[in-house]
């Protein structure tokens, strides 16, 4: 498996996908409902998603048959291929639709191949907002904007990473007792929060205002974001030595049988070094 190739052709992807998402960045774009998740962000979906995946598909699909690659994304169903190969793409066209269409910074194009044991060994993010290409590979670092990226947290305070405010989401007690845990821990003077991004930006978000965190517990309904919302920043933050890990701290479930939602383990993504 030539990885660099890939990596190539998979950053080449996000970019098409970005210059399509920043053309109607400030266009009124008809909002449809899929069926997805339990939250309304989940099933929102708009003609910008699907023109994202199928510019993506055309920069990955010769892959497929040339490495005998699977694929998993978002807006089309599921095919089992990513059970039978040894890897397969995993592709979120567009993450954050309910911040796109709000007109508001949080969305992004995420993509990420995964080997068929879950271990993420490719990802790629580009943010349409601020032109930022974020990219990993399995053994070879991360990179923001093809340069090597090394990781400085200096704020004194703890930045928490949410899609929506901490008041209005469940289990918020709980939450919070987490995060005044690792405040007391790292001897910082208060919390803030950021919201309304989607989870890959989220995640980026936790790497680019450390020390900080994005937390999805674990819940019984479907739901707490999907496999191609977390692939490609696992790989990000496993190349930069931090965590993204379940409740249990054990690797994510990045190619879970049943379904592909992660609300049966919760998610955690740490920076929280000093």
């Amino acid at each position: 498996m030539n990885l660099q190739h890939l990596t190539k052709v998979a950053i080449e992807a996000a970019l098409s996908a970005g210059k399509i998402i920043q053309k109607y960045m400030n266009a009124n774009v008809i909002v449809e409902q899929k069926e997805a998740g339990s939250n309304y962000a989940s099933q929102v979906v708009t003609k910008v998603d699907r023109e994202c995946e199928r510019i993506i598909l055309s920069h990955l699909t010769p892959t497929c048959k040339a490495f005998d690659i699977g694929i998993l994304t978002e807006e089309t169903e599921d095919n089992g291929s990513r059970f039978k190969k040894d890897f397969f793409w995993c592709i979120d066209p567009m993450d954050g639709t309910l911040a796109f269409i709000n007109k508001q910074p949080g969305f992004s194009v995420a993509i990420a191949l995964i080997a068929k044991d879950g271990t993420p060994v490719i990802g790629v993010v580009f943010n349409p907002s601020t032109e930022t290409l974020y990219h990993a590979v399995k053994g070879h670092g991360a990179y923001k904007n093809r340069s090597l990226w090394t990781i400085k947290n200096t704020n004194d305070y703890l930045t928490y990473a949410t899609d929506k405010k901490l008041s209005d989401t469940a289990n918020s007690a709980e939450i919070q007792n987490i995060l005044n845990k690792h405040k007391t821990g790292l001897g910082l003077k208060s919390i803030k929060e950021i919201y309304g991004a989607g989870a890959v930006i989220n995640a980026i978000l936790v790497l680019e205002n450390g020390p900080a965190c994005f937390l999805k517990l674990p819940k019984k309904h479907l739901g707490g974001g999907s496999i191609w919302d977390f692939a490609a920043t696992a790989c990000i933050f496993k190349e930069l030595g931090l965590p993204a890990t379940n409740f249990k701290g054990e690797p994510l479930d990045l190619n879970k049988k049943e379904n592909t939602f992660m609300n049966h383990q919760g998610v955690c993504y740490f920076n929280l070094t000093k």
